[in-house]
């Protein structure tokens, strides 16, 4: 039976505009607004039994407001993960032309964003490097690993990597085998992986079995498992996923979700709801289990890798 824990990742909590292609231009997009929401959302998945929240400085305020929520009720049961390496820049500017969030591997920034990030121990778990490609340079940054390595051995930090693109499998498979001092510096790996990119399969169960953290984002691909008729090429599986959301009585999301559970069953998949309907409706695929025929058919809506980012790269902030 699977053991994977449903986590709430808070991209689309902590700014008003994200990567998505499911419409939110009705909604409140005042700081206050956000902050409000943020608090009604984060309260609603403690409720329901959520214990895993995720952030990162670039989430717009939503390390902040995960921060104020924490220090509000100071559950002695919840687990925290942010991420360092990108800075939010667009600074709550609707409709912003440029780049949004601007990465940068580099020891200044490392030590920048720990100095408000360590504010969130000692629940804090996690401390990722977000968005690690090879063209970044951070698996061969050696003062960036060494310095990654002297927290972990303060504070007792999983300290991870996360991943987007083509080539998660490469990285991912550098960073296993990069080791500070002979000792392996990565132990959680948060990766994209979903009905339609399902390329870091193999490697992500390796990774289970060497006993590290996996935790799955984008398992909706940015709304795109959504029935949509501006993608002709998913109009089969969309009927595949329509069928099964019928017979269990859930929505889409829910089977998304389901799919990386019982395919994977990874430590967390990372629901990325923005509002508490949405919430509910996700937490719905911890109560239905797909028979084998059912999950080998959804194996099979798997589409090429290339395509799946060029599409992704292709989508609007909105």
């Amino acid at each position: 039976m699977a053991s994977t824990k449903i986590g709430l990742g808070l991209a689309a909590l902590g700014r008003p505009e994200y990567i998505n292609i499911r419409d939110n231009k009705s909604i409140d997009k005042s700081v206050d607004a956000f902050k409000n929401n943020a608090f009604l959302v984060l309260d609603e998945a403690y409720t329901l039994g959520v214990r895993y929240f995720d952030t990162a400085p670039s989430y717009g305020k939503g390390e902040a407001f995960l921060e104020a929520w924490h220090v509000k009720n100071n559950y002695p049961d919840v687990v925290l993960g942010t991420k360092w390496g990108y800075t939010y820049v667009a600074n709550w500017k609707l409709g912003f032309s440029g780049k949004h969030e601007i990465k940068e591997h580099a020891l200044g920034k490392l030590q920048e964003q720990w100095q408000v990030s360590k504010r969130m121990l000692p629940k804090l778990k996690y401390y990722q490097v977000h968005s690690a490609t090879f063209e970044s340079g951070i698996l061969e940054n050696n003062p960036v690993l060494n310095q990654l390595s002297d927290i972990k051995k303060e504070t007792g930090l999983n300290i991870g990597i996360t991943t987007s693109g083509a080539n998660q499998k490469a990285v991912i498979e550098a960073a296993l085998n990069l080791q500070i001092n002979g000792e392996a510096l990565f132990d959680s790996f948060q990766v994209t992986y979903n009905i339609f990119e399902q390329s870091t399969f193999s490697i992500l169960k390796n990774t289970l079995q060497q006993g590290k953290n996996v935790i799955i984002k984008e398992a909706l691909a940015n709304g795109r498992v959504f029935p949509n008729e501006k993608f002709q090429h998913y109009q089969a599986s969309y009927k595949k996923m329509q069928h099964l959301s019928e017979k269990y009585q859930v929505g889409i999301d829910a089977i998304a979700l389901r799919f990386v559970i019982d395919s994977l069953n990874p430590t967390y998949v990372l629901s990325g709801a923005s509002n508490t309907k949405q919430l509910q409706e996700n937490l719905k695929a911890l109560h239905f289990v797909f028979t084998e025929q059912e999950l080998e058919a959804l194996k099979a809506v798997n589409v090429k890798t290339e395509a799946y980012w060029k599409e992704r790269s292709l989508l609007h902030w909105n």
